[in-house]
């Protein structure tokens, strides 16, 4: 059953337990079996984690007792399992790490569902701890029992039931590596109550085989040959990026095949900050929230590269209209199933995107030919003639304060710092994009795909634990504010 806070204390550290990060695991003392709780705990020092948010219950009680006597990872207790995983999605998101949530069993699952597809969506790494009754009594109806394999199984990138103890460890190893390998998701790992007491030795392997998992790093160097003539030829480009680009660390690489190539460029909702807003060549986000300028060049282009986007819905609209407009399409993707899916392409390349474009680039360096700069100019001429429309203008006045303003406001107050921005979902979220101008990755924190509202202030507190130097803003509403 829930606890108060009050039950479960996380302080300063406590007289009688280890103020070293290590020394649980280091004692010469440690007994040489450990119950499953403690080898959670284990495992988690193993993988670096610092932070853990969540929300106790009968089901995690004894993993509770193994954080509580231990102190290199902080519990973050909430008030409910949605804003626990939303504030280890926000940490992931900043950080680039896993981020790790434990929830109880039952409405506990429940509640971080939503959670859950969140970041499934947007694909951020995190692991999901979930209590589950003993597995005597799985399949019961027992007091919070839920299916939380068959619940979670729609918005997970995999799922794990723990049934023996003695695969604890090693299950804790593969749900890290699929967390943050590939295209990256929630993976969640379901612990019964029994399983989280019942003891075993304790070995922590230092990788996994997968023979079902193994994600495809290196793109097809004849794929990529065929994308650099596409490249050079080409009389209208352009460079279509999206959230993999911030994902994959790839930022500095599309950077550099922009500036390489002096070809224009747009950032998607979720790909904001890949390149700086300050560019020239930037045209704004794509789609229905979009530039006039960026959409009217993604019709008219004659070869489009898109890198770690996905044609969703609100950049494309209908993909037959889309697809009425002829142009070359090539694809840059770690996930091959979001390849083709929507948009047929005429060049899919499947692979790491940092390492597809370290292999691009490095063949246009290495080619003699060049792109016309001459006929460059004329599409430039005619992208500047769309601009000129100054689609994002609006009337001011002394008696009323827009919302955008006071975006522009935080922009100009911030421009240059350490700062992060949050916002949750709705006319704000656009506000937001379209008048805050991120020139770095990892600055623009939001609901991309699900559109959850209420994300902001967790995502903000998740932020601000993994960065406590840095300065972070939510941008929300008054329906948003009011939900988590």
């Amino acid at each position: 059953m829930n606890m108060s806070a009050a039950d479960v204390k996380r302080a300063a550290p406590s007289e009688g337990r280890a103020t070293s990060p290590n020394a649980s695991s280091t004692s010469s003392s440690s007994p040489k079996e450990l119950n499953g709780s403690q080898i959670l705990v284990r495992c988690l020092q193993a993988e670096g984690v610092k932070h853990i948010w969540g929300y106790p219950g009968g089901s995690v009680l004894y993993i509770y007792d193994a954080l509580y006597q231990q102190d290199s990872i902080q519990h973050v207790l909430v008030r409910h399992e949605q804003a626990a995983v939303h504030a280890a999605d926000g940490y992931a998101r900043a950080t680039g790490d896993v981020g790790v949530a434990l929830v109880t069993s039952g409405p506990g699952v429940t509640n971080a569902v939503t959670g859950i597809a969140t970041a499934y969506m947007d694909s951020i790494p995190l692991v999901i701890i979930t209590g589950q009754v003993p597995t005597a009594a799985i399949g019961l109806d027992a007091f919070q029992e839920c299916d939380t394999v068959g619940i979670t199984r729609p918005v997970v990138k995999h799922n794990f039931l723990v049934k023996d103890v003695r695969d604890l460890a090693v299950t804790l190893k593969k749900a890290f590596h699929i967390a943050r390998t590939g295209r990256p998701g929630p993976v969640v790992v379901d612990i019964p109550k029994d399983v989280s007491l019942k003891t075993t030795t304790f070995h922590y392997p230092d990788h996994v085989e997968m023979r079902s998992y193994n994600p495809v790093k290196k793109g097809h160097g004849g794929q990529i040959r065929k994308a650099v003539q596409l490249l050079l030829n080409a009389k209208r480009p352009y460079i279509y990026s999206g959230g993999g680009v911030i994902l994959g660390e790839a930022s500095a690489e599309l950077r550099q095949l922009c500036d390489m190539l002096g070809f224009p460029v747009t950032n998607t909702l979720m790909g904001l900050g890949a390149t700086p807003a300050s560019d020239p060549k930037f045209l704004g986000m794509p789609g229905m929230h979009g530039t006039y300028e960026a959409n009217m060049t993604m019709q008219n282009c004659d070869v489009l590269l898109a890198v770690g986007a996905r044609f969703d819905d609100r950049v494309i609209g209908n993909p037959k209209h889309f697809a009425s407009v002829e142009r070359k399409i090539i694809h840059i993707d770690i996930d091959p199933s979001s390849i083709s899916k929507r948009v047929k392409v005429d060049i899919p390349i499947v692979g790491d995107v940092k390492d597809v474009l370290q292999e691009l680039i490095s063949q246009i360096k290495e080619a003699q030919q060049k792109p016309d700069t001459a006929v460059i100019s004329q599409w430039w001429s005619q992208i500047n003639e769309w601009r000129r429309r100054e689609c994002l203008a609006y009337r001011t006045s002394p008696d009323v304060i827009k919302p955008q303003q006071v975006v522009e406001a935080l922009w100009e107050m911030t421009r240059g710092t350490d700062t992060y921005i949050t916002s949750d979902v709705g006319q704000h979220q656009m506000w937001a994009a379209q008048y805050y101008r991120f020139d770095e990755p990892r600055r623009w924190i939001n609901s991309g795909g699900l559109g959850t509202m209420g994300v902001g202030l967790p995502y903000a507190m998740g932020i601000k634990l993994a960065k406590p130097q840095s300065d972070v803003f939510c941008i929300t509403g008054e329906g948003s504010i009011q939900m988590c």
